[in-house]
């Protein structure tokens, strides 16, 4: 990388972190300008109040009848967005040529010009020819009507060809104007104002998805008109990064403003410049041509669903083509899934690309539910094209992955190889240690200028090593583990963790630093060191970032449940070295760094598990007190109205572990609280990429090769968002939209790795990329999410009839029978049962469910050396009734189960009350 595009690299870090409360504070107040009133005509559409301005006829207003002091577009940010370069909904993007010539750009938004009303007869209630605002040399009249289609309002633009030549369009977008701007909000503002919007890139099939922060209803539909497909997803580039491009928006992106996107139609004209270099978009990108005097109508229409819950039956009730997919789109070749379809014309054909991947064979149907049984083979991602008798064309993303044991074995193997820096002369003491990796240059990444990323610490940094930590809570290996022990004793205690005196446990921000006299001619004079990122060794050496603490007691907890439960299998220290290293790191949190205790903290959850496995082992002092530490934290976020705030404006890290600590105080209010607003940004859409996949769309400029603001797919919020909505599902068996959503993130936590091991920070979601970020990252907060969440559900679904989440299901003999396949195949739940099956060691091989009398047996993998017996935990989650076994006995709170030379039987009743 040239130090230009470092140096541009670093400036965006620093430009995108400038906005955050601290600096804010810093910061002297600046006088709000007064800009001019927007003249609006309102209208009323069904269920909708409108409103279009006079000057252009865009969008200005579009709140639900029914909760009216709510606005999904920026309505009232109209005055100061007036100008040219702002775009709106009712604004179009074209790209276009004529035989011989290239590519030119034409927006309504980028130099306005006056629009000429046309009559508005019948059902058009607005209407406009507005070609002349697309600018000189336009070979195509342009004409926009808002049009009450029974109910719904409707956006149609007609495109006629009134040149000569035939014409063709290769990109048609539709910016899709909605109110994320987080600017000067405060996080209740936010919550009670701002909207996120999330597209099912599905052709015909298509939408979008508007939802308020809150995850309360009414949620927004975007649906198209005509034949419209939703073809891409483009970001319209901020005008500041792009001052020549004629499609760009002059709203600034930032971390407290995602920007917008076009609702594309057509893109091959991208896909021939911009996308020439980016890997395979969602779908074939096509043109339009139109021959002289040819028409053409594309187009848009809302409609309003009452909960996030309800977004697919208001789809089949407006007639659109549903799909669900069971258990989701990822799909590893040892686990076939359920595709669900639902649409008033048959199914005609259903094509794989690539060819043969996926394999979609018809099952028997479920309550008007078309049902296909699909198996994959190969890896990485595909793509289902389904298309209907009435020539509409559905498209699902699926992700090919190796069964999930083997994903396990191929992370832990290339962390542990590639992954492990063992210079011994390293003049940070970093040796031995797991930092990231840049795949792209197939190198360790030992110094960076964000320091952090080469330092072992915080989320760029820590990642690598916690995933490797996690992968052994279920699956470890002699091996690794040794080498996870020396690395715990060397590198993490006594240099990234204060090993004595008055700050014992603290954590450091980073053993990597920049200090040029302390280590002259070490860092690569090609960089720029220049910027905040590269903290001095007393910036390096700061202990007040909470965010620091999870992932080195993540460390010390896993190695106490592998010493506990696994006999000879770590060798350097005893089981109550390490609980107590845990429970020493969480008290050092809340002494040394109290300022950011205040939030949730990524993979805070595993203080939940230190403070249980306290309290089992009798150490009853340490849990006491650590249960008060913990205590305060909840009282606090009991008396907010959201309690999950972030060092950012909005963030959705923190929600996890809030989540935990309300469950775990009983403050079940705030947990609901928490719950529903992780569905406003975590959806269930027909995608492996945007199925649970939560929303983060800055992190590449911390932990990423490509630093930008970013729509980031399956970054580590997917599968750390996951464990919430698991355990709501449990709690609620019925609500099987929260099953859905967390299983399409925790296993959205695999796609990131590749097919040797390499774990990805993320996917480059804008479509001039459509790449895995090269280097590691804070991987390792989201592999922490999957390992720790891994399990197999087995659901009778009302709709859908009796389905698995995670395995292999079959029926026969009055038994519905499961063969987990998950990652870990250490936790199963029943839900019609509501129990929670949990092993702290040992491995289910089969588990079936009697449903008339309630029985569950369980089939455990013979014994190994490390793990002679199992330790079992049985949990009723619903308040129905408990079970038991006379397998084993009693030991901690659990059954401690002898393993044999062959598959041992549990079997499990329940009580009689």
């Amino acid at each position: 990388m040239t130090p230009l595009v470092q140096r541009t690299r670093l400036l965006v870090i620093a430009s995108a972190l400038a906005i955050t409360p601290a600096v804010l504070a810093q910061e002297p107040p600046k006088p709000k300008p007064v800009f001019t009133p927007i003249a609006t005509t309102p209208l009323r559409i069904g269920s909708f109040d409108l409103a279009l301005r006079r000057d252009t006829q865009t969008l200005a207003r579009l709140s639900p009848a029914a909760v009216p002091e709510f606005d999904f577009v920026p309505g009232n940010r109209e005055a100061e967005r007036q100008g040219d370069g702002y775009n709106h909904i009712g604004d179009i993007d074209i790209r276009l040529r004529t035989t011989g010539s290239a590519w030119r750009d034409f927006a309504s938004a980028h130099a306005r010009k006056p629009i000429r009303s046309l009559a508005a007869t019948g059902r058009t209630l607005a209407a406009a020819d507005i070609t002349a605002s697309m600018g000189a040399g336009f070979p195509l009249r342009v004409e926009r009507r808002w049009i009450d289609a029974g109910g719904s309002p409707l956006l149609r633009f007609t495109l006629v060809n009134t040149s000569t030549q035939p014409v063709e369009i290769g990109a048609l977008g539709l910016p899709m104007v909605f109110d994320n701007i987080i600017d000067d909000r405060t996080l209740e503002q936010a919550h009670a104002q701002a909207s996120f919007t999330d597209p099912y890139i599905g052709r015909d099939a298509g939408y979008l998805q508007v939802t308020r922060l809150s995850g309360k209803g009414p949620a927004l539909l975007v649906l198209p008109d005509a034949h419209s497909p939703l073809e891409a997803y483009v970001p319209l580039p901020d005008a500041r990064a792009a001052p020549n491009a004629v499609f760009s928006e002059r709203s600034k992106r930032s971390q407290t403003s995602e920007g917008f996107y076009d609702w594309t139609i057509a893109s091959k004209g991208y896909a021939d410049k911009e996308w020439a270099k980016a890997g395979s978009q969602w779908n074939v990108p096509t043109s339009i041509i139109l021959a002289p005097g040819e028409s053409r109508s594309v187009g848009v229409r809302f409609a309003l669903t009452p909960q996030i819950r309800g977004i697919e039956d208001t789809l089949a009730a407006q007639h659109r083509p549903v799909v669900v997919g069971i258990p989701g789109y990822v799909v590893p070749t040892d686990m076939p899934a359920s595709l669900f379809l639902k649409y008033r014309a048959k199914v005609a054909k259903i094509e794989s690309f690539p060819a043969g991947a996926l394999v979609a064979t018809r099952a028997a149907p479920a309550k008007g539910w078309a049902r296909y049984t699909v198996r994959a083979t190969g890896w990485g991602p595909a793509r289902l094209t389904i298309t209907y008798a009435d020539g509409t064309v559905q498209t699902v993303s699926y992700d090919i992955t190796k069964p999930l044991d083997q994903v396990m074995a191929d992370l832990g193997r290339f962390i542990t190889t590639r992954q492990w820096y063992g210079d011994k002369a390293d003049p940070f003491h970093r040796s031995p240690a797991i930092l990231t990796y840049d795949r792209e240059a197939g190198r360790i990444v030992t110094q960076e200028p964000r320091v952090w990323i080469s330092g072992m610490s915080d989320e760029g940094g820590a990642g690598a090593w916690v995933a490797a930590m996690m992968k052994q809570l279920d699956n470890p290996d002699a091996g690794e583990v040794a080498k996870l022990e020396t690395l715990v004793d060397t590198t993490v205690l006594g240099t990234l963790q204060v090993a004595d005196g008055p700050h014992a446990g603290a954590v450091k921000k980073s053993i990597f630093y920049y200090a040029p006299k302390e280590h002259p001619g070490y860092y690569d004079p090609a960089t720029d060191w220049k910027t905040w990122t590269s903290w001095s060794h007393a910036q390096a050496d700061d202990i007040g970032r909470a965010y620091n603490y999870p992932h080195v007691a993540i460390g010390h907890w896993v190695l106490y449940r592998l010493a506990r439960n696994h006999p000879g299998l770590v060798t350097a220290h005893d089981w109550r070295w390490y609980l107590d290293h845990a429970y020493t790191t969480v008290t050092a949190m809340m002494r040394d760094a109290p300022y950011y205790t205040q939030f949730g903290l990524m993979e805070g959850d595993v203080f939940v598990d230190i403070l249980k496995d306290l309290k089992r082992e009798g150490m009853t002092a340490e849990a006491a007190n650590m249960e008060a530490l913990m205590k305060r934290r909840a009282d606090h976020w009991k008396t907010l109205q959201y309690p999950f705030g972030s060092e950012m404006a909005w963030d959705s890290t923190g929600q996890p572990e809030v989540y935990a600590w309300m469950r775990y105080f009983g403050y079940q209010p705030q947990a609901d609280t928490t719950r529903e607003a992780i569905l406003g940004y975590d959806p269930a859409i027909p995608s492996w990429g945007y199925n649970g996949n939560a929303r983060r769309y800055w992190d590449f400029l911390y932990g990423g090769k490509y630093p930008r603001i970013e729509r980031q797919i399956h970054h580590y919020g997917s599968a750390l968002n996951a464990v919430p909505l698991f355990d709501a599902y449990r709690a609620n068996p019925a609500d099987t939209h929260l099953l859905r959503v967390a299983y399409g993130g925790m296993m959205g936590g695999i796609t990131n790795i590749d097919r040797d091991g390499f774990g990805s920070a993320a996917f480059h979601s804008w479509p001039d990329r459509m790449a895995w970020d090269p280097y590691t990252g804070d991987y390792g907060m989201g592999f922490f999410g999957h390992a720790y969440a891994a399990a197999t559900y087995l659901v009778n679904d009302a709709t859908f009839g009796w389905v698995a989440y995670g395995g292999n299901l079959t029926q026969g003999g009055g038994m519905v029978t499961v063969v987990p396949k998950d990652g870990a195949r250490a936790r199963l739940f029943v839900a019609p049962a509501g129990a929670w099956i949990t092993l702290e060691a040992g491995k289910i091989a089969s588990a079936s469910y009697a449903p008339k009398t309630g029985a569950i047996t369980l089939t455990l993998d013979p014994a190994t050396p490390a793990t002679p017996a199992a330790r079992l935990f049985v949990e009723a989650t619903t308040g129905g009734r408990a079970y038991a076994t006379t397998s084993g006995s009693d030991e901690r709170g659990g059954r401690t189960v002898p393993l044999g030379s062959t598959a041992t039987v549990v079997h499990l009743m329940p009580s009689r009350s």
